[in-house]
């Protein structure tokens, strides 16, 4: 089984985050923050990867280090599960519509982080969330586990829509990715010999 876990903890806040790649989407989510447990719910649902996610953070402040850390800390834990990648798929894409939003996702689990983001967001909070922190989210996933990600909106007037799709987007994507090759019998999909 291809799995992580990870503690992550600071003055200002304390995650712990669980992974299965070879899961069925199963997930638990409580990170006191609302709509950002429902995006992670689709980002486990949708990737088909089990994650187990708790946090405790100084949300009396606001919800960036919460969201933020938990970043942090899923992408850790994913490098963690991904162990030397051999096998993988490595790349994954998707164009996901929701609604009135349709937001494309490509990435690389190349362990090179980069982050291109061309979205904006109509509204500057969903609910009580503050919609800059979608993309704070992404930015610390990118880092902490060396994805190269693209997410762009193609069109969209919702920012619920919008961010929701950028999650599912990248889950799929996600999925694919990590998703094991028969064909690759166990080798790294790298001519570098190392990724």
């Amino acid at each position: 089984m291809r799995s992580g876990s990870i503690s992550r903890s600071s003055a200002e806040t304390q995650i712990d985050v669980q992974v299965n790649l070879d899961g069925t989407g199963q997930y638990t989510m409580n990170t006191g923050v609302g709509f950002f447990d429902h995006m992670l719910d689709q980002l486990a649902r949708h990737s088909l990867i089990d994650m187990t996610i708790t946090a405790k953070g100084d949300t009396h402040i606001d919800d960036h280090h919460t969201v933020e850390d938990t970043g942090i800390a899923l992408g850790q834990a994913l490098a963690q599960a991904l162990g030397d990648k051999k096998g993988i798929r490595r790349y994954g894409s998707c164009l996901l519509p929701m609604d009135d939003a349709l937001v494309r996702c490509a990435l690389d689990l190349s362990g090179r982080p980069f982050l291109v983001w061309k979205m904006d967001l109509p509204t500057q909070k969903i609910g009580s969330f503050d919609s800059e922190l979608v993309r704070e989210f992404f930015q610390a996933l990118s880092t902490h586990a060396g994805i190269t990600l693209h997410i762009e909106a193609l069109d969209g007037i919702n920012s619920h829509h919008l961010a929701e799709a950028a999650f599912k987007s990248v889950a799929q994507a996600l999925r694919a990715a990590v998703e094991i090759d028969p064909r690759m019998a166990g080798a790294l999909p790298s001519t570098k010999g190392m990724l």
